[in-house]
């Protein structure tokens, strides 16, 4: 990563970060700059004389594009990455839950509650219970009537079938992937589309390419990536500033108390370089942190689900025991601070630097419920007490240099 962040220093020398990727700062006001890109990639309009006419705003106060609370929620709102889209820091996932795990009506309960809580992200992917996730998202939307400018919908794409045409990152299957997901969305467009893995087979040049037509098609607002190296976010990047293109925004990647080190080592750098966010799944590590296992597998846990083997056997493991040891070691503190050990490690996760928003996969309102309580939790994590949780747990992520 260090020698794709040095290929790019000379453009980083010639204006900051925060100014080249989000345009005009906001004044006190509040304001927000313009999307990642400069408007679908094509410079600013208006000549020298307009420019000139222009009055310089003063510079935000520190902080003021990061977080505010809603008044009549109480959710808390980031920037996704330096881009101007306001998010919820707490999002709602459908993997494994929409069209698998729980019924069209308990998913509509579940997100009826997460949308009157402020919740304005929720997130699926065209692989999700091979496209169902998507449908029922779809009709729970169409149903409900909100103002779509009043949400965020975010898919990814790269399995969307069994054709070799059909799976990875090709400027076809982005497209035709994508607007599989806007008919099954019954949407005109997602806010993000993300690149659900890399693509060894894909050119990077074709991805990005892509990724931009769909965006100026008006297919999607952003692009992102999913579980890709910070080497890859900067190839990309560099990319897009080469062809002046659009770059990607944020990188959904998973994070939780034993998965930490890419979200504390590496996206940092990326965010403050070059404005990539983090959008972060998984902060139960799928409900181990919980301890709703103790040793065992319930009927109504992720494990047990068709295709999840690997998760079971994953809890049953060795590593997965000590894992489950160290939850419970970490009782006293989650006590101490008057929550449970899943507010306390969703808390955790959303005191991370460049996280912009965390996403929740619950099966019923009573769980959503207790996960958005993390929110009273956040304030009290304070550096003693996050020292407290590192030493119990024993893998605070180090820096290398």
């Amino acid at each position: 990563m260090q020698v794709s962040i040095a290929c790019t220093e000379q453009n980083l020398r010639s204006r900051s970060s925060e100014d080249r990727l989000c345009g005009p700062r906001p004044g006190p006001g509040g304001g927000n700059g313009g999307p990642v890109g400069g408007g679908h990639g094509n410079p600013p309009g208006g000549g020298l004389k307009s420019r000139a006419a222009l009055v310089p705003r003063p510079p935000a106060p520190a902080g003021a594009l990061r977080e505010s609370t809603g008044r009549s929620t109480g959710m808390k709102y980031r920037n996704l990455g330096k881009s101007g889209l306001r998010v919820s820091c707490l999002g709602l996932g459908t993997w494994v839950t929409f069209g698998s795990q729980i019924s069209d009506e308990t998913a509509e309960d579940v997100l009826t509650v997460a949308y009157e809580h402020g919740v304005n992200l929720f997130d699926t992917a065209e692989v999700y219970a091979a496209g169902k996730a998507e449908r029922t998202l779809g009709n729970i939307l169409k149903s409900k009537g909100w103002r779509r400018s009043s949400y965020v919908i975010t898919t990814k794409i790269f399995w969307g079938g069994q054709a070799e045409t059909e799976r990875g990152l090709s400027r076809k299957h982005i497209i035709e992937g994508l607007q599989g997901s806007l008919d099954r969305l019954q949407l005109e467009y997602v806010d993000i589309v993300f690149a659900n893995r890399p693509d060894p087979n894909s050119p990077m040049e074709e991805i990005v390419r892509s990724m931009t037509y769909v965006i100026n098609q008006g297919l999607a607002l952003y692009w992102g990536t999913s579980r890709w190296s910070a080497a890859e976010i900067m190839e990309a990047y560099s990319m897009a500033r080469q062809f002046n293109l659009i770059p990607p925004v944020c990188e959904q990647t998973e994070n939780h108390f034993f998965q930490r080190e890419k979200v504390e080592m590496q996206l940092p750098e990326l965010y403050h370089k070059i404005g990539v966010g983090s959008v972060t799944w998984s902060p139960l590590a799928c409900g181990l942190i919980t301890s709703k296992y103790d040793g065992r597998v319930p009927d109504t846990c992720k494990a047990t689900v068709k295709g999840y083997q690997w998760l079971k056997e994953k809890v049953q493991s060795e590593d997965g025991r000590k894992q489950q040891a160290r939850v419970m070691d970490l009782l006293p503190i989650a006590h101490q601070l008057g929550c449970t050990v899943a507010q306390l490690a969703i808390a955790w996760c959303l005191r991370s630097e460049g996280v912009s928003s965390v996403l929740l996969g619950v099966s019923s309102e009573e769980q959503l419920m207790e996960h958005l309580g993390s929110l009273q939790v956040l304030s009290q994590l304070t550096p003693q007490t996050v020292m407290e949780i590192d030493a119990l747990l024993g893998n605070k992520s180090h820096s290398k240099k």
